[in-house]
């Protein structure tokens, strides 16, 4: 037993030290302020650069890649600060939902759901933002009757200029 107690004696005393010379607890880090879109006059620039559709030629692959599309849209935000779905979807859909949606720290991975023509599209974006620009891309799948009838890609780049014009 004494000698037990004799191997025990030291351990204890190390134990003691090494509690001793700890760092405090880091205090808690300030919680960061999301970053949040301004609503307002935005210039979009959407660029495509995929096309295809069950019957595409080489040739139609080719001018659609040419196809840049700038314009000015007055863009609302919503309660989480991010734009109206509408404003991401461009001519590829109206009446846009967010299907879902992550934003943190300036990122946006979201999938929209509109309608499109005789059918509707569901357009997935995943890109970076702040108060006044984003850059995002956007993969768009078109489906009418069940079927898949169109799916582009596009990078689409935007700023805000001002307030939007009254009226």
């Amino acid at each position: 037993m004494l000698k037990m107690l004799w191997v025990a004696l030291p351990l204890t005393g190390v134990m003691a030290l090494a509690a001793c010379g700890s760092d405090p607890a880091p205090a808690p880090e300030a919680e960061e302020k999301p970053i949040v879109m301004q609503a307002g006059q935005w210039e979009l620039t959407r660029k495509t650069t995929g096309y295809n559709t069950p019957t595409v030629t080489p040739a139609q692959y080719q001018e659609a890649l040419k196809q840049v599309s700038e314009d000015k849209v007055c863009i609302s935000v919503d309660r989480d600060g991010l734009p109206t779905p509408d404003a991401i979807a461009g001519t590829e859909g109206s009446d846009c939902t967010y299907k879902d949606k992550l934003a943190r720290k300036g990122r946006l991975i979201a999938t929209l759901s509109c309608k499109a023509g005789k059918g509707t599209s569901e357009i997935a974006v995943e890109g970076n933002y702040t108060a006044d620009t984003l850059t995002l891309g956007a993969t768009m799948t078109k489906v009418e009757g069940g079927s898949p009838v169109l799916r582009t890609t596009h990078d689409l780049t935007g700023r805000r200029v001002g307030d939007c014009p009254a009226g």
